[in-house]
């Protein structure tokens, strides 16, 4: 704590702390932390007065006044400039740091922004297509084939950089890619057989996969609060299950298998990935492209062209052509929205991002059920809701 200032800013000059190179080590030791100041009849008056306290807020730079030095010639800097402030202000003064923090989480709104609408703009048009057109498999091959595309693109007219990857990074990604692929693959299945509502209310119990995983098979220890956070993450999950109007096995055990493939999808980028200097939107075109080639021959096989062809005609006779632009719009708006997640975990921690997740399949579960009218008893909307807590309690407990 210093003395007050009449103005914004203070500037102690450097140069009444530099003594002479001629005086002894002992003295310079004795003297370079708390310098006796110099007679200041030379000096303009710096406007310091002792009638309140103040806190120096930041130091801004150094610089500003040359100085000679009488023995070699040479100039040295000897301005200090400090921000500061006094005791009862409730505010320290503005700078450029604070000005760069609130356009940083203005940065980080508009992430959450849009990757929340994006979400719930391709749940809307792949639930659509799941109605008229159920093919699964194509459907999801369509979402990875339209973002490995967007982004080829991007690259070649340099929109974004290309990532520099070896041999070792699609070595490392490959065991993600397999999650991701079986994950998203599991998501699309369940979404075809049940309501996209009962989909994210399974899936907000991913936590409780997490943990379990980590603690029986890679042997790690949470506290007493994480698992107690599963027990309304599982509770509420059951609750909404058995409450279910339109229940089905196959939609079930897709979000739940989806929930254990999204698990092992994190743990090996996790271990995979340390070190590797790829941008999260990179990254993650890097996986769908990987993810794309694992996808289509699988695919090929469960259901192939000729049932694609003739669901198509089929598809085209209930709903018009309007189904092609259903199809390019979830495939597009799926990549959309994972890339935006991808690059905002640039900009905040794991335990933020887990928040917004949350968040997110809330305005998910919400909007699906207002716009397909999803019947939903009060019983089961307790269950949601119940889950959906523990899932941010989790995210807390994990802190």
């Amino acid at each position: 704590m210093i003395s007050t200032v009449k103005q914004s800013a203070i500037s102690i000059n450097g140069c009444d702390f530099i003594r002479s190179k001629s005086q002894s080590l002992t003295s310079s030791r004795r003297f370079s932390v708390l310098p006796p100041l110099p007679a200041m009849k030379t000096r303009r008056s710096s406007g310091v007065s002792v009638s309140k306290p103040i806190f120096v807020s930041k130091v801004e730079s150094f610089g500003g006044l040359k100085r000679s030095n009488e023995t070699d010639g040479e100039e040295k800097s000897c301005l200090v400039k400090c921000k500061a402030y006094e005791a009862d202000r409730v505010d320290p003064i503005e700078g450029p740091e604070s000005k760069s923090e609130v356009a940083r989480k203005m940065k980080i709104g508009v992430y959450f922004a849009t990757w929340w609408f994006l979400n719930v703009i391709f749940n809307i048009y792949n639930k659509k297509v799941l109605n008229a057109f159920p093919f699964p498999w194509l459907t999801s091959t369509l979402s990875l084939a339209a973002g490995s595309l967007i982004m080829l693109i991007s690259w070649a007219v340099r929109i974004s950089e290309t990532p520099k990857t070896d041999l070792e990074f699609w070595k490392t990604l490959f065991p993600v890619a397999v999650a991701h692929t079986i994950g998203h693959v599991a998501a699309t299945v369940s979404m075809s057989k049940v309501a996209v509502s009962f989909t994210h209310i399974i899936k907000s119990g991913e936590p409780a996969f997490s943990v379990l995983v980590s603690r029986f098979l890679l042997g790690e220890t949470f506290p007493m609060a994480v698992y107690l956070s599963l027990i309304p993450i599982i509770g509420g999950c059951g609750l909404s299950a058995l409450t279910e109007l339109n229940f089905n096995w196959i939609g079930f055990s897709g979000a739940m298998i989806s929930n254990v493939a999204f698990v092992f999808r994190n743990i090996f980028s996790k271990k995979g990935m340390k070190g590797k200097s790829v941008s999260g939107m990179n990254y993650y075109a890097c996986l769908s492209m990987l993810s794309l080639l694992i996808l289509t021959p699988f695919a090929i096989a469960v259901e192939g062209p000729q049932m694609w062809a003739l669901g198509f005609e089929k598809a085209v006779s209930q709903v018009g052509p309007q189904i092609v632009w259903w199809m390019a719009a979830q495939s597009v708006f799926y990549h959309l929205y994972n890339q935006v997640s991808y690059m905002s975990l640039d900009e905040i921690s794991p335990l933020t991002f887990s928040i917004g997740n949350t968040m997110k399949r809330i305005s998910v579960i919400v909007s699906s059920i207002i716009i397909f009218r999803t019947p939903v008893q009060p019983v089961n909307a307790l269950g949601a809701a119940i889950a959906i807590l523990g899932t941010f309690l989790y995210s807390q407990a994990k802190q």
